[in-house]
């Protein structure tokens, strides 16, 4: 049975022929006239265009090889671009010969093409005796001449790490994988359209920081060579853009990633894209009311509905939301007092469900266990609303019971797909809620939130009422249907190399530790 490295070899073989031919494989450019799509859906209007005399029928199309059938003066090769496939058919004596000197590639010259190849193909359209439209070719280069064989079929390659490991052809032969992004790329258009026309202001903010807060989450850090100083990766765009709004600005967002140094699970990446929008004269409710019309909107820009069915439930962003109370439905499920239990009620509780009391050190954690456990049973769309102030320290209180805080989190198919709230801007009240978490981190909660005095000192110059609200890419993971790995372009994976590639390079991986590993970065170990 060949081998890649066999494969590999012929292809390579090819590649020296083309050359000694005076071609150049890989040249710098080309000359699409028209995509593969526009010429399939507007083939009509084309002919009777041509036929009126108002324009020729010669085209110049462009793409990637996906089939080669040979049939002696006969050949025909299946050419796809983004916009869709196609059929070339070449016949000797209409396609222009080799001359030495031109990029141009003879009938006998087909033989050094192979699927993956990019080609260029000048003719005119029309259709075969089958009925399939075509580009009856006239000349046809080469543009990209492909080392490596491209698997035939999904099935082919269908291993999971595999595809996550070479996204780059996931993506050629499961068109419905690129089709995806497209529609990521479409739901972020949608966010963007929403807020802008609502009057907000798209500010883009630090990645790097000197404090991270604005979640409960363990930071990545590294370090600023210029400064001397470790700096960490944000984990939320919070605290930046709400000084913003002390800055003045009145409706402000920004979309781009975050990073938390957490699992990699269905759920969650340790990196991945988010957006944050701050609003000035805005509480909670009005939040509330806002959000409900931006998740209608991006399910139908993106998806073109808003009725899902998410892990077996039925979602309908066009329904009421339902309104859940944070201290009811904990106290209706296991008969706990959020504000009064005790540590050790709460871990009876979580012991008696079955539910791991790992992880349950304090009482905000313990009480955000027993809530989701009840929250996988809820389809939603829900509004999970009078979350207690000590589970919430950047929240403002609300003034029909000072032990919650007016905090809204959607509750969609068994997770929370986002989370607000009217923002805290009394400086002592937010001053000594800092304190509490820099206790809770200084006592071993590496996910407890850090004490940030600049903004401190930012409130004290003022910050008028404001609503907050954040979100990540896992709204659209969920109503994709698909996990947090499947959702994004190139998931975060342990740095390994196959067994192929060292098989291919066994030059470069001659040594056991490079054999063992990823190249090394600028030709140094990892321990250098």
């Amino acid at each position: 049975m060949a081998t890649l490295k066999d494969y590999r070899n012929e292809r390579l073989r090819k590649l020296e022929e083309l050359r000694d031919l005076g071609i150049d494989p890989f040249p710098a450019g080309s000359h699409r006239t028209v995509e593969i799509g526009e010429v399939l859906a507007d083939f009509d209007e084309i002919m009777k265009s041509a036929e009126e005399g108002r324009n020729g029928l010669s085209v110049n199309v462009v793409g990637r090889v996906k089939g080669i059938r040979s049939f002696g003066n006969l050949v025909f090769i299946k050419i796809a671009d983004e916009t869709g496939e196609m059929q070339l058919f070449l016949r000797k004596g209409d396609v222009e010969p080799f001359e030495k000197g031109k990029d141009n590639l003879g009938i006998e010259n087909i033989k050094l093409l192979d699927t993956g190849d990019f080609v260029e193909a000048t003719g005119d359209i029309g259709k075969t005796k089958t009925g399939e439209i075509s580009v009856f070719v006239q000349t046809i280069r080469i543009l990209t001449k492909a080392i490596r064989p491209m698997p035939l079929d999904y099935e082919s390659f269908e291993n999971q790490e595999e595809r996550f490991r070479r996204r780059y052809v996931d993506m050629n032969v499961n068109t419905e994988v690129r089709e995806r992004f497209r529609r990521r790329s479409e739901f972020w258009r949608a966010t963007r359209d929403f807020f802008n026309d609502a009057g907000f202001v798209e500010v883009n903010i630090p990645v790097l920081e000197h404090t991270t807060g604005g979640a409960d989450a363990n930071p990545f850090v590294t370090e600023i060579d210029a400064l001397d100083q470790d700096v960490y990766l944000r984990i939320s765009h919070e605290l930046p853009l709400k000084r913003l709004i002390g800055a003045g600005f009145e409706k402000v967002y920004d979309i781009g990633p975050r990073f938390r140094n957490e699992g990699i699970t269905d759920e969650h990446l340790p990196e991945h894209v988010a957006m944050e929008w701050y609003a000035a004269y805005w509480d909670w409710q009005d939040g509330m009311k806002f959000m409900e019309k931006y998740y209608a909107y991006a399910a139908k820009e993106t998806w073109g509905k808003t009725k899902f069915s998410i892990r077996g439930f039925e979602v309908d962003f066009e329904k009421e939301w339902e309104k859940l109370d944070y201290a009811k439905v904990i106290s209706d499920k296991y008969g706990i007092d959020v504000f009064e239990s005790s540590l050790e009620d709460i871990k009876k509780a979580i012991k008696d469900n079955g539910l791991e009391v790992e992880n349950a050190e304090n009482r905000s954690r313990g009480i955000d266990k027993l809530w989701k456990n009840i929250r996988r049973t809820i389809a939603g769309p829900a509004w999970l609303i009078n979350t207690p102030k000590f589970i919430s320290p950047l929240a403002k209180t609300n003034p029909e019971d000072e032990r919650t805080v007016e905090r809204f989190q959607p509750v969609i198919a068994g997770s929370e797909l986002g989370n607000g709230y009217s923002e805290l801007n009394d400086p002592i009240d937010q001053l000594g809620r800092f304190m509490e978490q820099q206790q809770m981190r200084d006592e071993g909660d590496d996910e407890a939130m850090m004490l940030d005095i600049d903004f401190v000192e930012m409130l004290e110059y003022g910050m008028p009422p404001t609503c907050g609200w954040g979100h990540s890419e896992r709204v659209f993971w969920f109503l994709e249907g698909v996990s947090a790995k499947e959702g994004v372009p190139f998931p975060m994976m342990k740095n390994e190399v196959s067994e192929s590639t060292k098989s291919v390079y066994p030059e470069i991986f001659a040594s056991k530790e490079l054999s063992a590993q990823a190249l090394p970065v600028d030709g140094k170990k990892k321990d250098d």
